[in-house]
């Protein structure tokens, strides 16, 4: 009898794991799978040196996730444009200092200027400072884009050169003071107790984000099937579309398990005519306005780099500028336009940071543009070009402040945390080059 086992023909690939074969069945992102378990790492391990060494963990609790989605969003916003920059191989060192001179404008604005027209607190003011510091962020950053693109100027170069010079111009606009009061209605945007929507207004979020989740499974189903696509097995489906939704519903339980302190509760229940009942009177704070607003930009953000020509166009510039140039794209155009839409980006940011400050100083966004670049690059961004996602890069930024906030919390040195985030940085490019090399 002839021994099968030892045939000389090409070996039977090897059987897949149930994991593999999950994860093949579901196309779930393995970067964002490695993403979810290390902030989950980050989460217990604070949580659980809290508790052996304080005698309570203090990070895994409503108040502390509640105050870390709204510390995230200023970051997070920014690094939904830094996705961009750095997927079509360019840099911006500028941003933070950008933020810190559009605040400034927008602070001159509302506090010196539109009240002598206007009045103070009148219902214009913050619809009209908003604007004036996304306008501002706009201009800046698509004179960087014209500087890189038509001048030829490295981008690192040029924001370098912004970093500084956007600092120094928001010094002498606001002769070296800190701008404030600012308007009362603009300081929603900065999350406070009025700063959030509630638990209704929660529910009517979390509600909608289940019914987007559900139908994005089934359209995509059904475009699966117009088109003659393969399609996932239908539990894939399921456990995509149930654990989507428990998601948001997870969401909106967490931020309405925050209530009100008992002094602002007192305050608002005197300023109402509402008698507090004796067992207390237990308001939530429900999702904060920056969160919501970081939620906006990352869904706009996602539809534009995957539903749209412009994205379409920001990858394969990025995965070959000489390629997309001689196939009619017009990359010095597009380059514009991406540091543009990074300048809106970094005054819309700037709205949120300058109002959960409740006001504007020269010194906001410090350091910002590096937090910023280390929010996309650990969120999956490649420093190399062409590869990146707008999720990705929040979960980054999610990852960022998780670990600034828990060494707060435990009591870590501001030098150790430097050192931290600096090693955290130089490690998620590290594990982006293995990730290259493996895929090749």
């Amino acid at each position: 009898m002839t021994d099968t086992s030892q045939s000389g023909g090409p070996a039977a690939p090897a059987a897949k794991g149930p994991v593999a074969r999950f994860i093949q069945a579901t196309e779930l992102d393995t970067r964002l799978l490695g993403m979810l378990g290390a902030l989950a790492l980050i989460w217990v391990g604070f949580h659980m040196y809290g508790a052996l060494v304080n005698g309570f963990g203090a990070f895994l609790t409503p108040r502390n996730l509640w105050n870390l989605s709204v510390q995230t969003s200023s970051i997070g916003i920014m690094a939904c444009g830094m996705v961009l920059v750095i997927v079509t191989r360019h840099i911006d060192l500028s941003v933070g200092s950008v933020l810190g001179f559009c605040a400034i404008i927008m602070g001159v604005t509302q506090v010196w200027l539109l009240p002598q027209l206007l009045g103070f607190e009148h219902w214009a003011i913050w619809i009209i400072t908003v604007f004036v510091g996304l306008i501002t962020g706009t201009l800046i950053g698509a004179f960087h884009g014209y500087l890189i693109a038509y001048l030829s100027i490295p981008a690192f170069i040029v924001t370098l050169g912004g970093l500084l010079a956007w600092r120094g111009a928001g010094f002498l606009v606001a002769r070296g003071e800190t701008i404030s009061p600012v308007d009362s209605t603009f300081r929603l945007l900065g999350g406070t107790a009025e700063g959030a929507i509630g638990a209704t207004g929660s529910w009517v979020v979390g509600l909608i984000g289940v019914a987007a989740v559900l139908a994005s499974v089934v359209m995509g189903r059904r475009q699966r099937v117009t088109h003659g696509f393969a399609l996932r097995p239908l539990w894939a489906d399921w456990f995509i579309a149930v654990a989507g939704s428990a998601a948001m519903i997870g969401a909106v339980l967490l931020v309405n398990a925050y209530y009100w302190p008992r002094g602002i509760v007192r305050r608002y229940a005197a300023a109402e005519g509402i008698e507090i009942p004796p067992e207390g009177l237990f308001i939530s704070y429900g999702f904060a306005i920056p969160v919501l607003i970081l939620l906006a930009v990352g869904i706009i953000m996602t539809l534009i780099m995957s539903r749209t020509r412009f994205g379409r166009y920001v990858y394969a510039i990025g995965g070959n500028p000489e390629a997309a140039a001689l196939a009619g794209i017009n990359t010095k155009w597009m380059t514009v336009k991406i540091f543009a839409l990074m300048g809106f980006l970094a005054g819309l940011s700037a709205a949120v940071a300058s109002a959960r400050l409740g006001s504007a100083t020269n010194a906001l966004g410090t350091l910002d543009e590096l937090y910023v670049i280390a929010a996309a690059v650990i969120g999956g961004t490649s420093l190399a070009g062409g590869v990146g996602t707008i999720y990705g890069a929040i979960l980054g930024a999610v990852v960022m402040q998780s670990l600034q906030t828990g060494m707060v919390l435990i009591g870590f040195d501001a030098a150790i945390q430097q050192i931290v985030v600096g090693s955290v940085l130089v490690l998620a490019v590290y594990l982006d080059n293995l990730y290259r090399r493996s895929s090749k």
